[in-house]
Parts: C-alpha cells; sequence; structure tokens
C-alpha cells in the first residue's frame, strides 16, 4: 500500500467514527450534583460488560444496585468526545 492509499482508508475511517454516535449511560447522583457515575453504551442504554475495566465493571454493578438510594435512574445521552 502506499502512503496516500493508507491516508485515504485513515480520512475514512475517522469520518465513519465521526458520523457514528455514540452513547453513555449516567447515573448521577442524588446528593451531591457533582458526582455522576457513566458508562459507554448503545443507544437503547446496554453496556457491553465484557469491554469495561474491572474496576469500571464493579462501579457499574454498584451504581445500578443503589439507584433510588445513592443515585438517579440513569439516563442514556449520545457522548461527548474529548
Amino acid at each position: 500500500m502506499n502512503n496516500n492509499m493508507i491516508q485515504a482508508i485513515g480520512s475514512a475511517m475517522n469520518s465513519s467514527a465521526q458520523q457514528c454516535p455514540r452513547y453513555e449511560i449516567r447515573f448521577q447522583s442524588l446528593y451531591d450534583e457533582g458526582r455522576a457515575l457513566s458508562f459507554p453504551c448503545d443507544a437503547q442504554g446496554h453496556v457491553e460488560m465484557d469491554a469495561l475495566s474491572e474496576k469500571a465493571r464493579l462501579n457499574y454493578l454498584y451504581a445500578r444496585a443503589v439507584v433510588g438510594r445513592e443515585f438517579a435512574a440513569p439516563a442514556v445521552k449520545e457522548a461527548e468526545l474529548h
């Protein structure tokens, strides 16, 4: 492959990634407005737990377990790209 072809493939991959929205499921703290846990998910809020680190997986399971006591019901939104 020559450099032009590699650049074209890279550009196509970057533009398709920019066009494909990414989502996150966010658990907002009921007691501390500045505290929340968020995790990558699909548009329906399904989290691929196998893709999470061990710490993230434990935080996700914890947030789900304490909805209504420590965290509000989760909300799915388009993720902000950093």
